[in-house]
């Protein structure tokens, strides 16, 4: 299995990835409940700490899963909006919720990245995705993404999140389904260079790209720290 694999994908394979991933994840969180364990993410960590010192209140997380960070952000005060396309994690996010005593902190819905935000323009200080954008979605669906971020941030409101980048060891293993999409264990990723880093943050305050590792293999992440400009009075 290598590039040529992914070279030779159908078109008609692309477009059934999205939803073998949703049924993937759905399947991978009903049989392991807290896969990702009860301790908040260093990412989530760091996200807080920014976000407390820009003044936020109101966080949108993009892809919670079943919340470890999420609910993080609840312990720490935040008043949290968690989406995930997966109900089942969400499900499981919302009793660690009531049992942790932070439920009126938080509220879920159910949202594929793929459509528009379900929140008015500029009604959020801070958004927070940890593996989201490195998800089984393509180039164009990243950028609409977030060009929502963008929309739904008020001004001077902070963006981080964090990818997996091609200097990965999994980057070119596995199943290819092109746009640097790699499918490795029934998880596909799309590996981001630093030029999609780059195009992403047109238009916003580019504050840091931050290399780290995380997990078995070790995964090569970078976590992402951008902020919407402050107008100018005139």
């Amino acid at each position: 299995m290598g590039a040529e694999k992914g070279l030779g994908m159908s078109e008609g394979g692309r477009e059934r990835l999205p939803e073998t991933q949703r049924e993937h994840w759905q399947q991978t969180y009903g049989e392991h409940p807290r896969m990702y364990g009860e301790e908040p993410s260093a990412p989530a960590v760091h996200a807080a700490a920014v976000f407390r010192a820009a003044g936020a209140h109101a966080v949108l997380e993009l892809g919670a899963g079943h919340g470890r960070d999420a609910l993080y952000f609840a312990r720490e005060g935040f008043s949290v909006l968690a989406t995930d396309f997966s109900p089942v994690g969400l499900e499981q996010l919302c009793a660690a919720g009531a049992a942790q005593q932070v439920a009126e902190q938080l509220t879920t819905a159910v949202h594929d990245v793929r459509e528009p935000l379900p929140l008015a323009d500029a009604s959020v200080d801070a958004v927070f995705a940890h593996m989201l954008l490195c998800m089984a979605l393509s180039t164009p669906e990243i950028r609409s993404l977030v060009a929502e971020v963008r929309r739904v941030l008020r001004p001077g409101g902070v963006f981080v999140y964090t990818v997996r980048h091609t200097a990965d060891a999994h980057y070119r293993a596995g199943t290819g389904h092109g746009d640097d999409i790699w499918e490795h264990g029934g998880f596909a990723v799309h590996f981001f260079s630093r030029d999609l880093v780059d195009a992403l943050a047109e238009g916003w305050s580019l504050e840091e790209v931050h290399a780290f590792e995380e997990g078995g293999l070790p995964r090569k992440l970078w976590r992402i720290t951008q902020t919407v400009p402050v107008p100018v009075p005139a």
